[in-house]
């Protein structure tokens, strides 16, 4: 945790952790919800004075990406810095050895995706026989990505008798029903919910034509100002296209996506941490878990599909506290994913006029002015008077001479 103060669900959850009753938490990203299982869990672990034996996993940490998993096993790390407990990450796309010679030395808090756990407990290499504390995390990260089966057979493996934590960003009616199936007289505790945006950060929404989003990505990253920047694409081929863009303008950036290898995805998130690259383009299931302090910019390409992934989104920065810039870009393919955004968030996101000389941006590339009729045409040519942009008077062009 930065500083002395805890967010409010480390706040509210940790009291509840400590007196040993399950906890349904309702909180999206960015708000310390990490510690606020952690940090009770090795409390908790480390006053039991029975005697361990190798091999016997006392709690489970159980979440949908390798990125998160390794976050989450640094914050126990850091925060148990000083408790006698071993802890152990383990997770697919890299070789199983080294997890399973550590296995056998002995662990006492596992923190794992389903698919690698799964396949070591087939193996007969875990047993989850001793499982006193369960936490899943990202449950809705587990629907979307298709996981819910095997958390379901992962939990069937679980002794009836535990402490059950579960986290989710949003509680769609699955996830609600699950939380129902394995969760008993559970404490809820719900904070910031995921319809909301931090106050701390600055939100900008840019018009711009698709073919022109390049050059204002560019623009704006040569500003001294922008110190790191997290940029979303909504698919793969996108992250590695802009990245390219990015360091062909002088500008170091490096793209992490479920197609990159575990080791170029966990150097490339090395590189951004240590600020040896300056941009990260990601895609959305990459990002989820990557926990960058003092983050200065998230910056939106594209916009998600799914308006609480805006939310998501921009809560990497701003985390905890600390002030946060995100802007988005809107073609007019997108207007629809933005009014959704802005029914979501219950206000429009601000909209920035980004001025400056033409001669200035053909120099450096050859992308063209936008033209006004053309973005308003391009939505629904056939469909009668071309509709108003929600939030934006009089369609004024989204780049214009000084």
């Amino acid at each position: 945790m930065r500083g002395i103060r805890n967010t409010p669900i480390q706040e509210q959850a940790i009291p509840i952790v400590l007196e040993k009753r399950d906890l349904l938490g309702c909180a999206q990203t960015g708000t310390g919800k990490t510690a606020a299982f952690a940090i009770p869990m090795l409390q908790l672990l480390g006053q039991e004075t029975q005697q361990k034996t190798p091999g016997n996993i006392r709690a489970l940490v159980l979440t949908p990406t390798r990125e998160l998993a390794i976050q989450i096993e640094e914050s126990f790390r850091a925060y148990g810095r000083f408790v006698p407990l071993k802890h152990l990450v383990i997770f697919g796309g890299v070789s199983q050895v080294p997890q399973t010679d550590a296995l056998r030395r002995g662990v006492d808090i596992l923190i794992a995706t389903p698919g690698r756990l799964l396949d070591l407990m087939e193996q007969r290499l875990i047993s989850l026989h001793n499982i006193k504390i369960f936490v899943l995390d990202e449950a809705d990260r587990m629907l979307d990505m298709g996981f819910v089966h095997d958390v379901k057979r992962i939990i069937a493996k679980l002794p009836a008798k535990r402490q059950t934590l579960f986290f989710s960003a949003t509680m769609p009616p699955e996830i609600q029903q699950l939380s129902k199936s394995i969760l008993t007289n559970p404490a809820k505790v719900e904070v910031t919910p995921v319809s909301s945006t931090a106050d701390t950060i600055q939100q900008s929404l840019y018009y711009v034509e698709k073919k022109d989003k390049k050059a204002l990505l560019i623009d704006l990253l040569k500003k001294q100002s922008v110190r790191s920047a997290l940029v979303f694409t909504r698919t793969k081929h996108a992250a590695d296209r802009v990245s390219k863009d990015l360091n062909n303008a002088g500008i170091s950036a490096e793209a992490i996506h479920g197609n990159k290898s575990q080791n170029a995805r966990q150097r490339a998130l090395s590189n951004f941490k240590t600020n040896r690259t300056r941009v990260l383009v990601a895609t959305d299931i990459a990002a989820r878990g990557i926990d960058i302090e003092e983050l200065s910019h998230v910056i939106n390409f594209e916009l998600p599909n799914i308006p609480e992934t805006y939310v998501h989104r921009i809560g990497r920065t701003g985390r905890a506290g600390a002030n946060g810039i995100a802007f988005s870009f809107c073609d007019a393919e997108e207007i629809d994913f933005l009014k959704d955004i802005h029914k979501l968030i219950g206000k429009p996101i601000p909209v920035t006029e980004h001025q400056r000389q033409m001669t200035n941006i053909s120099s450096r590339s050859s992308v063209a002015r936008p033209s006004q009729n053309n973005f308003n045409r391009s939505r629904r040519p056939q469909q009668g008077p071309s509709r108003s942009i929600p939030g934006r008077a009089n369609h004024q062009p989204t780049w214009r001479q000084n």
